[in-house]
């Protein structure tokens, strides 16, 4: 038996055309292929390394499918399924749409597969293959070591890719990781991370945690753990991680040199709505500060869009950004994932102005009808706000604001630089820069002052 797992990604993200400073090699599919039984050839395509390929003759397809590349992945599934090959789909989207999924495959897993996985395989082989897998959640003293063997190592600037725990103890409105993985958060033995590290050999990792100090204990035994394993390695946390000296310790010691940190908004009333009031906006420079001092560069994450988002809200948060010395930003258009409380709030408001599955990028299209702004001045400020963060001028002053795992920070800016010129070349316009009408409109100086105030 013949088995292709897929990890499709956006247009200009695919080989050769995607920016190598991004190309982390997938773990998902690594891990469901270590779960597959030893009697069946693998292959892993991941389309950021390399083209997909139909000509395989291959028995089985698995797609693992995200919200933004359903209607893409769907098109790939029509072309195996007409070659005669069965699809299997997975993944958040078919997790939350299982019935519009089921349009497009042979088979769909809802939840994690990898309790499921064997058992699908088998099924298949005897003729016997169900529509529908739902997966309870996966047990995490259970996951084997990844298939690395089976990855394009050479084209990937970061080889390895691993998780040591799965979930988030809070429930913030846009966040998808809740219909991702489940409720709850879940860590793996720290012997079985270090374990995966040793096999994998490299020295520079991704932790694709949500969260990875949400338990603090297990944090600090992880760290531990990871100090004599001499590796370098990124990750994500909430941005409490600042407030504990201790801990940040023992992750430089461990190999921490990049924390990516949801800042999301300037604004506490966006953060309250939400439902993420834990981040506190007279705390975030100090937060930064504190990082870069223990030698930890910071990437933040914003988000444009919230109701309370007026059209100062763009170049406030460039300038907090220089200001700060953060790293590398990533900026995203608020976007109402299926699955998410966001979607339901805007589907019952009836804000949602767009539901082609492709546009949910949040970088490309505004979906849904904003409060304070149009979704032409939303989008064009959103434009505006990366190219001026990715100008020469303003990397240079962050990065010397920062002084801070350059390392990392220079690749991470200039990959972003690329990708932002080359995904969408217009510039936008700073909606700021005109005096706007509607319920949110006071005036330019006002708005400007009043937010620099709470900072």
């Amino acid at each position: 038996m013949k088995l292709l797992l897929i990890a499709p990604t956006v247009e200009p993200e695919r080989f050769p055309k995607g920016g190598y400073a991004f190309r982390v090699a997938n773990y998902n599919l690594p891990l469901l292929a270590a779960l597959t039984p030893p009697d069946v050839e693998v292959r892993i395509i991941d389309e950021c390394v390399e083209p997909i390929s139909f000509d395989g003759g291959y028995d089985l397809v698995g797609i693992t499918v995200n919200t933004p590349m359903a209607s893409y992945s769907y098109e790939l599934a029509a072309k195996f399924r007409q070659r005669g090959s069965p699809v299997v789909l997975g993944g958040i989207h078919p997790s939350v749409l299982p019935d519009e999924s089921l349009l497009h495959a042979d088979a769909i897993v809802v939840g994690e597969a990898e309790p499921v996985w064997d058992g699908l395989i088998r099924d298949f082989q005897r003729g016997l293959l169900r529509r529908l897998y739902r997966a309870p959640q996966a047990r995490m003293d259970r996951i084997p070591v990844p298939r690395w063997d089976l990855m394009r190592n050479r084209r990937y600037i970061v080889r390895r890719a691993l998780t040591a725990t799965r979930g988030c103890t809070y429930r913030c409105e846009f966040c998808s990781i809740f219909s991702a993985v489940g409720p709850g958060f879940r860590m793996r033995p720290v012997a079985d991370v270090v374990r995966d590290i040793e096999a994998g050999g490299a020295r520079r990792l991704v932790f694709w945690d949500d969260n990875i100090v949400a338990h603090r204990e297990y944090a600090r035994r992880l760290f531990r753990a990871l100090a004599p394993l001499k590796v370098r390695w990124v990750s994500q946390a909430t941005f409490n991680f600042s407030d504990d000296e201790t801990l940040m310790k023992l992750a430089y010691e461990g190999g921490c040199r990049g924390i990516f940190l949801g800042i999301e908004s300037l604004s506490a009333a966006s953060l309250r709505e939400a439902n993420k009031s834990f981040n506190h906006v007279r705390r975030y420079r100090t937060g930064i500060q504190r990082l870069h001092d223990h030698g930890i560069g910071v990437s933040a994450g914003f988000v444009f869009g919230f109701d309370h988002d007026d059209p100062s809200v763009f170049e406030r948060t460039l300038e907090f950004a220089e200001q700060a010395g953060i790293d590398a930003c990533n900026f995203k258009l608020l976007t109402p994932y299926p699955g998410t409380p966001l979607y339901d709030r805007m589907d019952r408001e009836g804000r949602i102005i767009d539901r082609d599955w492709s546009h949910y990028r949040g970088k490309t299209h505004v979906v849904f009808r904003p409060r304070c702004m149009s979704p032409d001045a939303l989008l064009a400020g959103f434009k505006w706000v990366r190219h001026q963060c990715y100008s020469w001028r303003s990397i240079f002053r962050r990065l010397f604001n920062s002084r801070t795992s350059l390392e990392a920070g220079i690749p991470m800016n200039l990959g972003y630089r690329y990708i932002t010129r080359n995904e969408d070349p217009s510039p936008g316009w700073n909606p700021a820069a005109q005096e706007q009408e509607g319920e949110c409109a006071e005036p330019r100086s006002v708005r400007i002052a009043s937010h620099w105030g709470a900072l």
